[in-house]
């Protein structure tokens, strides 16, 4: 059990150098890293969230973003599987009932993870979900759907599974692992975070109890920090994948790369043109490490104070530390090569993963519309919209 925020911190950077040696490997291999993630369930850190009244740590949105971006420095699947998680019992600390958050609380408290079972392929849109929630006339559901992308699903316990029900509005169905009639399919195959397992979750007329499902859509009726959180903890992810890169990358320069016939430098280390660029790349790192403390803060703000004012700047803050972070994670990956030279590119060195998993994660919600919002927000004042991914 972690009690506060300081414990969290320590064992996220200890746990980092424990899995940093073995990420390289895992990824080539295509290794799923469920060893590394038993043992991260077994410090208590995916229970770090559960409120205080009900035992948890309650750690502050700062503290849990630092947590990812130590994670992601080492690991970035493996930082990647628990982002699911933590935005799921956020789901149930905003619209659980009492009982509900009793229970699934103590779930989580026992070491037992969500995963996710949300995005749908071949729909109209992200937010075109045709999976459903048929209500029986006991009270019960019937839950129906294919979802794709399911990270975190083949290492949980529970897999919340977002469905519309009769009404057409959003609920999280939230649904044990070994549930007759639903089956979790190992498929993923992209070019980068090899090993999160991000597959395809079918579920066949899959037996829900009302007590397990949470109306989602209350969510989006008022002021609200669902997207900011569940952002903030993507852009710790490819913060710490710039942190990551940018640190093999100064230490192959500094152990393995040779110096340029004509800088006059014995070793490359001391080339003023090599020094000047990581001098840049470095301050990329830290411009989105600040950025992304920023927009930690201004979510612990409005969770102190939550109105549509205090929401939106939340929201805002989390989109601008996106959008840079997820620019800097792909320079300082690509980057990478420019400053070691030609060895680096070897596939047996496998340095290509941190441009691989920066390319991939970048990808989960276009850069452009956060920059859009941004502007409309500078410009007019106008407000982020409610729809979760801010």
């Amino acid at each position: 059990m972690i009690r506060d925020d300081t414990e969290a911190l320590r064992t996220a950077a200890a746990l980092a150098e424990e899995f940093r040696p073995g990420a390289s490997g895992r990824d080539a291999r295509r290794e799923l890293p469920r060893a590394e993630l038993d043992r991260l369930t077994a410090t208590g850190l995916l229970a770090v969230t559960v409120p205080a009244a009900h035992g948890g740590a309650d750690v502050s949105a700062a503290t849990l973003a630092e947590v990812f971006r130590l994670l992601a420095s080492a690991d970035a699947s493996l930082a990647q599987i628990p982002q699911s998680h933590f935005a799921y019992v956020n789901v149930l600390r905003q619209q659980g009932s009492p009982e509900q958050q009793a229970f699934f609380f103590a779930e989580v408290l026992g070491g037992r993870r969500f995963g996710n079972a949300q995005s749908e392929a071949g729909t109209k849109h992200l937010q075109d979900i045709r999976t459903r929630l048929v209500r029986g006339e006991d009270g019960s559901y019937l839950l129906t759907g294919v979802k794709h992308y399911s990270t975190g699903a083949l290492f949980a316990d529970w897999i919340p599974v977002l469905a519309r029900a009769d009404d057409d509005l959003l609920h999280v169905a939230y649904v044990p692992a070994d549930a007759p009639g639903l089956t979790v399919t190992d498929d993923w195959d992209g070019m980068g975070q090899r090993t999160t397992a991000s597959g395809t979750v079918e579920l066949a007329d899959v037996a829900v109890p009302a007590a397990h499902v949470v109306p989602h859509h209350l969510t989006f009726t008022g002021p609200q920090l669902h997207g900011a959180l569940a952002q903030l903890l993507h852009t710790a992810i490819d913060a710490g994948i710039a942190a990551g890169a940018l640190a093999e990358a100064a230490e192959f320069v500094r152990t393995r790369s040779r110096p340029w016939f004509e800088s006059g430098y014995d070793t490359a280390a001391e080339d003023p043109l090599l020094i000047q660029r990581f001098g840049e790349l470095d301050l990329r790192r830290r411009a989105a490490d600040a950025l992304l403390a920023t927009a930690a803060r201004a979510v612990d703000a409005a969770r102190a104070d939550l109105d549509d004012d205090s929401a939106a700047e939340a929201s805002i803050a989390v989109a601008a530390a996106k959008a840079y972070a997820g620019s800097a994670a792909l320079e300082i990956a690509d980057a990478l090569f420019e400053v070691s030279g030609t060895r680096a590119a070897l596939d047996s060195l496998n340095l290509h993963r941190h441009w691989r998993d920066a390319r991939t994660h970048t990808l989960h919600d276009p850069a452009r519309w956060k920059i859009q919002h941004l502007g409309r927000y500078a410009l007019n004042g106008t407000r982020p919209p409610r729809h979760g991914l801010l």
